[in-house]
């Protein structure tokens, strides 16, 4: 398996694809590609239907998929509030070819989406969507229910702030929402590394009375007041990171002895009431496990390179990959670090020179304890590893 990547940062549309398409032909990418994927910056959504049909006429790409994002990455660098073009494409994929997935509404029971994925067991959905037009939760939810062990990674377009703004590439044809993907068989080994950016802190707690997103008790107490318990015993800097923004983290597999980073899927707290309730952004039901979380730079930074050097103990191929897709939230960057081109960086300081492209993107999309879920303040990778000679 080989992957290549190229970078334009040219504003002219007519001028960034010519550049990128040198880069590529200057790598040595003269054979046809199994699969291309694009992701682009606002400035050239208009051209975007050109961009796929050049792919594919002088690269002979056998599959394409792409989005416009706010900012996108490659070439080691975030590009934030500036023209960004970037092209990530691999070939001599192990086992079949990669199958295009066009996606919108479910249909009834989800029959619209049962006719769109293939019929075999298990693989990676590379899916990118418009957060507008497309039930992403939903799909996730219903991919798990269905049974057939898919994985899915990816996220949402950012490139546009209302419906219809956004751009999504599969194959030659361009749509303006739903949602575009491509299914790799079983045999195509990727990795996926989730890193939320949090941290547990206090202890964990069980759910005793809930409705919907409210949590009224936890351990038969107010929740609030358990909360303010927790807070009280805090460190000084942690206490400033529960003021600057406080999460809760609900544990996916209960069968565990013990919980740590990794194990739980996180979700913003968004209120607490005179009840001594609070609320959350997801459901929760009574009997789950959850344990309160930080985030700010400095554990965001650490979390992720926690997670690739977590992965990297369980095989060998992470230490030299043959490349990442990486899709961040929009919400990292600058926005978060202090440094510029941070989530990036850390990537090819832990898995080395390998092509890395993405973009920001308004929803990350990846697997927590064998379940698919939408995530904030997320980076999800994709990781594509040297088949293993058999």
């Amino acid at each position: 398996m080989d992957c290549v990547s190229a970078l334009s940062t040219a504003a002219d549309s007519a001028a960034a694809i010519d550049e990128v398409l040198g880069s590529l032909r200057r790598q040595g990418w003269e054979e046809p590609a199994d699969l291309t994927i694009v992701f682009s910056t606002p400035h050239h959504a208009d051209e975007l239907h050109r961009f796929s049909a050049r792919f594919i006429e002088e690269l002979g790409t056998q599959g394409m998929l792409g989005c416009t994002a706010e900012a996108v990455i490659g070439g080691g660098r975030e590009l934030e509030d500036e023209p960004g073009l970037v092209v990530w494409a691999v070939r001599s994929l192990p086992g079949s070819a990669c199958r295009p997935v066009r996606l919108a509404e479910p249909g009834e029971g989800g029959l619209a989406w049962s006719r769109a994925l293939p019929e075999a067991e298990g693989g990676l959905l590379i899916l990118l969507g418009d957060p507008f037009s497309f039930p992403v939760g939903e799909f996730l939810s219903w991919v798990d229910r269905a049974g057939g062990g898919i994985r899915v990674v990816g996220g949402l377009a950012s490139g546009g702030q209302a419906p219809r703004t956004n751009r999504l590439i599969l194959d030659g044809e361009t749509f303006d929402d739903g949602a575009v993907a491509i299914w790799l068989p079983p045999s195509v080994p990727v990795r996926i590394v989730i890193s939320q950016g949090c941290r547990p802190i206090g202890r964990p707690l069980i759910v005793t009375r809930a409705e919907s997103n409210v949590i009224r008790e936890l351990g038969r107490r107010p929740a609030l007041e358990v909360l303010r318990e927790i807070f009280a015993e805090l460190p000084e800097v942690d206490r400033l990171r529960v003021q600057q923004g406080l999460h809760l983290g609900t544990v996916i597999n209960e069968y565990q002895e013990t919980f740590d980073r990794g194990d739980f899927l996180v979700r913003n707290v968004i209120g607490a009431d005179e009840s001594g309730a609070i609320q959350i952004t997801d459901v929760v039901r009574v009997g789950q496990t959850v344990q309160f979380h930080v985030r700010d730079a400095e554990t965001a930074d650490e979390d992720l390179r926690e997670a690739l050097r977590r992965e990297r103990l369980k095989t060998t191929a992470v230490r030299n990959p043959a490349g990442v897709l990486l899709f961040s939230c929009n919400g990292r960057g600058t926005r978060l670090f202090d440094q510029p081109n941070h989530d990036v960086a850390v990537v090819r300081e832990s898995l080395g020179a390998a092509p890395v492209a993405g973009f920001f993107a308004m929803g990350e999309l990846g697997p927590v304890g064998g379940r698919n879920f939408v995530h904030g303040f997320t980076a999800s990778l994709a990781i594509f590893e040297h088949p293993v000679a058999e």
